[in-house]
């Protein structure tokens, strides 16, 4: 991490890969009921142009999975299994969130996503655990383009120098990094303490 010389004003966290996250059983299931290659549906939902279509603003997410069962050929009800499936929640995480804000500290959830996140986090329970919410279909751009930060920053009236940015992915990191924002990596729950700190809490 980098360019924190006090403690930081704000936080920045990710959503899928840091507070939520997936089981790639009922993927697995239908993979092997195609004949897929394990990853199969993974993959082809994050070709680079599908992708791209769902975090800004293009598609909802059902319409995403929609395209992504034709390409693979899968039955409406299969895709309908996909869609009813909304990961969970890291209640560690969770619980650092609530800590954060409970300090005064306001927390921004920042992802690329579809237009309907809000359905995502209604559905997991976290809809008014944040300060705000920097989903790139809004904001119309995506992470790591500089611009997506800078939106982010605006949204919890933080300075970019005064927010602390969580990702698991380090493009991502290194992204808020080049505009300015102080920028950690998420490895895993070893990783709260030394936030937590970085925050002055």
């Amino acid at each position: 991490m980098t360019g924190v010389r006090e403690p930081a004003k704000a936080l920045l966290l990710d959503l899928d890969g840091v507070l939520r996250h997936y089981d790639g059983a009922i993927d697995a299931v239908i993979e092997d009921r195609h004949f897929l290659e394990p990853g199969a549906i993974f993959r082809t939902a994050m070709e680079p142009a599908r992708y791209k279509t769902l975090v800004t603003g293009g598609w909802t997410r059902a319409e995403w999975l929609a395209d992504v069962g034709a390409t693979l050929g899968l039955t409406s009800a299969e895709v309908d299994e996909l869609a009813a499936y909304r990961g969970y929640v890291d209640r560690e995480v969770l619980e650092f969130v609530r800590e954060v804000r409970a300090a005064g500290v306001p927390v921004g959830l920042c992802t690329n996503a579809p237009r309907d996140l809000a359905d995502d986090l209604a559905q997991l329970g976290i809809a008014e655990d944040f300060d705000a919410v920097a989903n790139s279909s809004d904001v119309r751009y995506a992470k790591p383009q500089p611009e997506y930060y800078r939106a982010a920053c605006v949204l919890v009236r933080t300075v970019p120098r005064y927010c602390l940015f969580v990702d698991d992915s380090m493009r991502n990191v290194e992204g808020a990094r080049r505009v300015g924002i102080a920028a950690f990596r998420w490895s895993g729950h070893g990783d709260i303490p030394y936030l937590k700190a970085a925050l002055g809490l």
